[in-house]
C-alpha cells in the first residue's frame, strides 16, 4: 500500500524529495552506508590493519556533518554512543579470556587438551575433522567464545607439529565453534538474546533448551562436512612468518626423562618426538649405552638422556614439552623462579672470556646468572654434552635466564648480539591441573547461571594471576589489543547503522520485496546474516526480531519459524571477519585477509541457509496465527 501511494504521488508530481530539510535521516543513512562500504572495500583490497580501518570509520562517523531536526550537527553519533562499544561487556569478556588462555598456555594445560582432543591425524582432511568435531561438540554445551579462545594456541602448536599452515585450521576452528553454538540455547549469545526477547514478548511460547537442535545439528553436520571435504580448496595456505634469528643453524640440546614422566614407557612416536618441525632426535643415552639411530618404536625409559638437533623454534618447543627437563643441572641452580625466566640467543664475541673455554669451565651461571641449554655453530651440529662443549667466537648460545639477562650480557662485552625469544617462558606443568580446574569452574559458573559470562571470565583471569598460573606481565602481553579495538569500533559502527535507520532500511527492504512464507523465511535468514556481517550479533537479532514477528503477522502464520531463522541467521556470520568475535580472534593468528573469509564463508553461509529454510517449516510448521 505504501509503495502504491508513493507511485500515485509521483504520478501527480508530488514525489518525496530527499533533501536535508525534509528527510534528514536519509542523509545520515547515506553517510553510514558509504562509510561502511568504504571500510569493507579497504579491508577487501588492501592489507591495512582492521583496527586502523574501523577506528578511521568510527572517526568519520563522529566527525561528519549531518542534518538534524534543528539544523546541521556534527556526527551521526554522539561521542558517548560511538565509544560505548569500548565499555561493552563482551569486549571485557574477550580481554579476560585472553588472560585465562595465557594461564592455560603457560602451565601447559593446553598441551593436555590438545593431546586429548586433537591426537595425531594422517593427512589434512583428518586434521580438519579432529578440529571441527570436538570444537563443535564442546560448543553445544559451552559458550563458543571461550572454547575457541582456549583452542587457538593449541591448534597453532599442533599445526606446526603436523607441518600444516595455521591458516588451514584456525578458520575452521572458528566456524566449528559458531556451528556448534547453534545447537542449543546456551551455545551462543545470539540464541540467548532471541530467547530473552521471546520471554519478554507476551503471547509467544518460550524456546526450550534444545528446540533449536533440530535445525542447528543438521546445519552443523552439513557445515562440518563442507569444511572437511572442501576446506582444502577454500582455505588459504599462508605460512606464518619466521621469527628465529638463525633458522638454518642447528642447535644441539640434551633433555632428560625424569622419574614419573608421562613419556616413560611410551615409544618415540607415541611421545610425539618423531617428525618434529625443524628438529630430530639424534640419540638416546641409557646407563652409559648409546642408542642410535633412534627408531619410532624405541621405548623411552625414566633416566634416558635424549640428544636433539634442531632450529631455534623446534628447540624452544622441546624445552616446553611436558615430561622432559633440560639435562644440565645449571638450570635448576638459578636463583630466579622458572616462571620468571625466558630464553635468549647470544652470540659469543671474539674477545669474550667464553671463547676457548667450556660452558662449565667458564662458570657461565655464576658470571652471567643464566644457564646455557643449547649451542649452534655455523650451521653444523656440535657434538657432546652442553657443559663440555668448547666455545668458539661466533657460537650461538641458547640461554635460560631471568628477563634482565639481555641488559647484563649487553653491558659485559662478551657477546656480539643478545636477543630475547618471544613466548619462551618455561611451562609450569605442576600448575596445569589448577589451571584446568579454574577453566572448569568458570564454565560451570556460567552454565548454572551463578555468574554472567563477563564476571566469570574476570574471576577466572584474577585466579590465574593470583595462583601464578600466569604472571601479571604475561597477562598484559596475552591480551590482543588490536582485536579489542576492532570489536569496540565495530560496535560503534553498528550503533550508527541502528541510530541512522540504515539497518532497518536494509532489513525491511529485503524482507518486504518477497511474498509467501517459505520465501519470506529465506529472506529473514538472509537479512539477519547480512546485518550480522555489519553490526553486532545481538544488535542484528534484536532488530530482526521485530521484523520477523511483523513478517509472520503479515503472512498470517505463527512467528516461531521466523524466529528460528533469526537465530540461525544471527550465527551464520562466516563471510566477514567482523561477523562474529571468534572470527576476529583467529584473524591475526591465522594471517588471514578479508577475502579469505568471503571465499570460505559464503558457501558455508549459503549451506546453513538452505538447511535452515528446508527444515524449519518441517519442525516448526507454518500454522495459522
Amino acid at each position: 500500500a505504501a509503495r502504491a501511494a508513493t507511485r500515485s504521488r509521483r504520478r501527480e508530481g508530488a514525489g518525496p524529495r530527499l533533501t536535508a530539510a525534509r528527510d534528514p535521516m536519509t542523509v545520515s543513512i547515506a553517510v553510514v552506508l558509504c562509510v561502511l562500504l568504504a571500510a569493507l572495500v579497504v579491508l577487501a583490497t588492501t592489507r591495512v590493519a582492521p583496527d586502523a580501518v574501523f577506528v578511521a570509520a568510527l572517526t568519520v562517523l563522529l566527525a561528519a556533518p549531518v542534518p538534524g531536526p534543528d539544523g546541521w550537527r556534527i556526527g551521526v553519533l554522539g561521542v558517548d554512543e560511538a565509544l560505548a562499544g569500548f565499555a561493552n561487556p563482551g569486549l571485557l569478556t574477550i580481554a579476560a579470556l585472553f588472560v585465562v588462555v595465557a594461564g592455560l598456555r603457560d602451565t601447559g594445560a593446553i598441551d593436555w587438551i590438545a593431546s586429548g582432543l586433537l591426537g595425531r591425524p594422517r593427512g589434512e582432511r583428518a586434521a580438519l575433522m579432529r578440529v571441527v568435531a570436538p570444537v563443535a561438540g564442546l560448543s553445544v554445551f559451552l559458550n563458543n567464545t571461550p572454547v575457541v579462545a582456549m583452542m587457538i594456541p593449541a591448534v597453532q602448536d599442533w599445526a606446526k607439529r603436523l607441518g600444516i599452515a595455521p591458516s588451514r585450521l584456525l578458520l575452521p576452528l572458528s566456524y566449528a565453534g559458531i556451528l556448534g553454538g547453534t545447537c542449543a540455547l546456551i551455545g551462543t549469545s545470539t540464541n540467548l538474546v532471541v530467547a530473552g526477547l521471546v520471554l519478554a514478548h507476551e503471547g509467544l511460547p518460550p524456546f526450550g533448551m534444545f528446540d533449536i537442535t533440530w535445525i542447528g545439528l543438521p546445519a552443523t553436520v552439513a557445515g562440518g562436512l563442507l569444511l572437511v571435504w572442501f576446506g582444502p580448496a577454500l582455505l588459504p595456505d599462508r605460512a606464518a612468518a619466521a621469527h628465529s634469528l638463525a633458522d638454518p643453524r642447528e642447535y644441539t640440546l640434551e633433555l632428560l626423562i625424569p622419574d614419573g614422566s608421562p613419556l616413560s614407557d611410551r615409544t618415540v612416536d607415541e611421545a610425539g618426538l618423531r617428525h618434529l618441525p625443524g628438529g630430530f632426535l639424534i640419540q638416546i643415552e641409557r646407563g652409559g649405552d648409546l642408542l642410535a639411530p633412534v627408531g619410532p618404536e624405541q621405548v623411552l625409559r625414566a633416566g634416558d638422556r635424549l640428544l636433539f638437533a634442531g632450529v631455534v623454534d623446534s628447540i624452544r618447543d622441546l624445552v616446553r614439552t611436558r615430561g622432559l627437563v633440560v639435562a644440565t643441572d645449571q638450570v635448576f641452580k638459578l636463583d630466579s623462579p622458572r616462571h620468571r625466566r625466558r630464553l635468549f640467543e647470544a652470540v659469543v664475541a671474539p674477545s669474550s672470556v667464553l671463547a676457548g673455554a667450556s660452558v662449565r669451565g667458564a662458570a657461565f651461571r655464576n658470571r652471567f646468572h643464566g644457564a646455557v641449554i643449547a649451542v649452534a655453530r655455523n650451521g653444523a651440529r656440535v657434538r657432546g654434552k652442553v657443559g663440555d662443549i668448547l666455545l668458539h667466537a661466533g657460537d650461538l648460545l641458547l640461554v635460560e635466564a631471568d628477563r634482565d639477562f639481555d641488559e647484563r650480557a649487553g653491558r659485559s662485552g662478551d657477546f656480539l648480539l643478545v636477543r630475547s625469544l618471544e613466548d619462551s617462558t618455561p611451562r609450569t606443568h605442576e600448575r596445569a591441573p589448577l589451571a584446568l580446574a579454574v577453566l572448569a569452574a568458570m564454565v560451570a559458573a556460567v552454565t548454572t547461571g551463578l555468574y554472567p559470562m563477563p564476571v566469570a571470565a574476570l574471576l577466572a583471569a584474577a585466579v590465574m594471576v593470583t595462583t601464578r598460573c600466569c604472571t601479571v606481565m604475561g597477562a598484559r602481553r596475552a591480551i590482543d589489543w588490536s582485536v579489542l579495538v576492532v570489536v569496540g569500533a565495530s560496535l560503534g559502527v553498528g550503533a550508527a547503522m541502528e541510530r541512522s535507520g540504515a539497518a532497518a532500511l536494509l532489513a525491511e527492504g529485503l524482507v518486504g520485496a518477497f511474498s509467501g512464507p517459505w520465501i519470506q523465511l529465506g529472506a529473514v535468514f538472509a537479512a539477519t546474516a547480512l546485518l550480522t556481517s555489519a553490526i553486532s550479533n545481538a544488535a542484528a537479532v534484536a532488530l530482526m526480531f521485530s521484523v520477523a514477528t511483523a513478517t509472520a503477522a503479515g503472512a498470517g502464520v505463527d512467528s516461531r519459524p521466523f524466529l528460528v531463522a533469526v537465530m540461525m541467521g544471527g550465527s551464520a556470520c562466516f563471510a566477514t571477519p567482523i561477523g562474529y568475535q571468534t572470527n576476529l580472534m583467529v584473524y591475526g593468528p591465522g594471517g588471514y585477509r578479508f577475502g579469505d573469509f568471503v571465499r570460505a564463508g559464503l558457501p558455508l553461509t549459503a549451506l546453513v541457509g538452505v538447511v535452515t529454510v528446508a527444515l524449519t517449516p518441517l519442525v516448526f510448521p507454518f500454522v495459522p496465527a
